[in-house]
């Protein structure tokens, strides 16, 4: 066994020595890592392991082939960062007695722009073309086609830029492949039928906190069992659901780092804020990105930091993709007093219900879209009319009806410990016999505001809503007014953004205190997807939120109408989707 050998002046070793000695701001799981690798040049030798600096270095070198595809360097040699090249490094550099790798597995988690997927994209490219391996099989994985086609398309863009590679890789669509080899390189994902019979060198799984169960991580892991040195690559930002198999895996990662594990296969670089660490002190923000001052820009990280404090539905977003902390999912979207700001109109000498009903006459003839949501049969169910303004200075108005039936009240009373009866007398809720709603009522109440307002469109949930459309239909309505709303994030993110970035702070939503669309609010969470899109959710142990789902359905098809820019004056940092 050769020699653990480690030059001190090279960047890699030179990051190590950065971290530990305090030169660079890094966080435990960093200065764990890099003790790690410090005591394994110590004292490894025990175990059979040693150090190969020209192989760790071949692999750096490689990525002078590369060339940047997008942004600011286009074009430019791809140069790795230091904490880039200490993974690569290690990863690449540890060997066994046999001569093989070390490390089979790598479970990196990095704040969202730090250059984990490009970086990724090389690693893959190295593994697909230049590890050795014959009939190499390098599979890009994410939940989704598309997830994992990001990571490949980076590589992709790689090859193209390369005239060296360009020349002795041929890419087809989701496939790059050597002529007169059996080497690939292939985008796939858990929702395919595709991962049988995998023979795989290298995996990458991308935004490894969205997978919901091990499958793909087994189908991958067990694939590479006739390979002599396979690396899987478990890449991340922070996730929240601590059930999830990325969680188990950051456990995992953590007790290896804390010595409470012994697994010389497993390597970990997790780059986060620690415990303790305020998240607005900017000095504390390069735990979490390691490439702060190149590809993270500090005056976006203020910015990003701005509106967490301006909005509560934005923190938990900023925590986790830009300071890659584990957060939980049950932080409220919106603050109570920010919902209490936005009644639209003056409650002085009457209630709730008189303002309801004097809007409700007065806006007689009006335009207005007509949202209904029928999740649920035996709780709460939702028709709301949503009145675009007159003016581009004029609020929105919701005024949403609700149905329960009148076997279930006391029991959804107890429940959920929230007033229905004191709601169904104040006229907030209509009851229907028996123990589930009755529809007709719901397309009662439809076809009278059909007849007192100028109804442009009826949207509504397609899953359980097919019968009611077409008693819709029979009672008269165009078909043309009766339109789908699945429910998707790409049709709640753009109106999930703009109410709670826009309108909500800017007070030009109008709810005219209605008690139960409050209640519905104050138990709104919102999920984040990795492209900062988001949906409304109900948190756990929250109540209902039927009466919001139908507000942003409303909302969302306004957006949709031609003339809806001309009603929104939103501050131009807003970016829509």
């Amino acid at each position: 066994m050769p020699k653990t050998v480690a030059p001190e002046t090279h960047p890699a070793e030179k990051y190590v020595s950065d971290v530990l000695g305090g030169g660079i701001a890094a966080g435990k799981w960093v200065r764990k890592a890099c003790e790690r690798h410090r005591r394994d040049l110590r004292d490894s030798a025990a175990r059979g392991l040693w150090f190969d600096p020209v192989a760790a270095q071949r692999v750096i070198d490689f990525f002078g082939f590369l060339r940047h595809s997008k942004g600011e360097w286009t074009g430019q040699a791809f140069t790795l960062e230091p904490w880039q090249q200490f993974v690569v490094w290690v990863l690449f550099g540890w060997k066994k007695a046999d001569g093989f790798r070390r490390f089979n597995l790598a479970y990196i988690e990095v704040a969202r722009g730090n250059g984990k997927t490009t970086l990724l994209s090389g690693i893959g490219l190295y593994l697909f073309f230049a590890d050795g391996e014959g009939g190499a099989e390098v599979y890009c994985a994410a939940t989704k086609k598309d997830q994992a086609k990001i990571l490949f398309s980076e590589a992709e863009r790689m090859r193209a830029a390369s005239p060296a590679l360009k020349k002795r890789i041929q890419s087809f669509r989701n496939n790059m492949n050597i002529p007169g080899t059996a080497s690939k390189f292939e985008p796939i994902s858990a929702d395919a039928d595709t991962q049988d019979g995998l023979n795989a060198h290298g995996g990458i799984i991308d935004e490894f906190h969205m997978q919901k169960t091990r499958e793909l991580l087994d189908k991958i892991e067990t694939s590479m069992g006739k390979r002599r040195q396979p690396l899987l690559f478990e890449i991340t930002t922070a996730g929240h659901d601590r059930t999830s198999i990325c969680w188990d895996q950051h456990e995992y990662a953590e007790k290896i780092l804390e010595r409470i594990k012994e697994d010389d296969t497993f390597f970990a670089y997790i780059a986060a804020l620690d415990d303790g660490d305020d998240w607005q002190d900017e000095r504390v923000w390069i735990k979490a990105n390691p490439c702060l001052g190149t590809s993270v820009k500090i005056e976006e990280l203020r910015k990003k930091a701005h509106k967490a404090t301006q909005n509560p539905a934005s923190i938990n977003s900023f925590l986790r993709y830009r300071l890659n902390k584990w957060t939980s999912s049950e932080t409220a979207a919106i603050r109570v007093e920010d919902w209490r700001a936005c009644v639209g109109f003056s409650l002085e000498g009457k209630d709730a219900w008189a303002l309801r009903c004097e809007i409700e006459k007065r806006f007689e003839g009006r335009e207005c879209f007509i949202a209904v949501d029928l999740s649920s049969t035996e709780d709460l169910c939702c028709s709301l009319k949503f009145f675009p303004p007159d003016a581009p200075s004029d609020p929105f108005v919701v005024i949403p009806h609700f149905w329960l039936p009148e076997d279930k009240l006391e029991e959804k009373k107890a429940e959920w410990r929230m007033p229905y009866d004191v709601w169904q007398r104040e006229g907030f809720i209509q009851t229907t016999e028996g123990n589930v709603i009755d529809y007709d009522a719901v397309e009662a109440q439809v076809l009278d505001d059909v007849f007192r307002y100028s109804v442009r469109e009826i949207t509504f949930d397609p899953w359980n809503a097919t019968q009611f459309a077409n008693n819709l239909q029979r009672a008269g309505i165009p078909p043309e007014k009766l339109v789908k709303f699945p429910q998707t994030v790409a049709h709640y993110a753009e109106p999930t953004k703009r109410l709670l970035e826009v309108l909500i702070p800017q007070r030009k939503i109008a709810h005219l205190a209605n008690p139960i669309l409050a209640w519905n609010a104050s138990n709104l969470t919102v999920r984040e997807d990795p492209n900062g899109s988001k949906r409304p959710m109900k948190g756990k142990g929250r109540g209902k939120i039927d009466g919001m789902v139908a507000l942003l359905m409303g909302y969302g098809r306004f957006i949709g109408s031609p003339d809806s820019e001309e009603f929104y004056s939103g501050p131009a940092e807003v970016t829509l989707l």
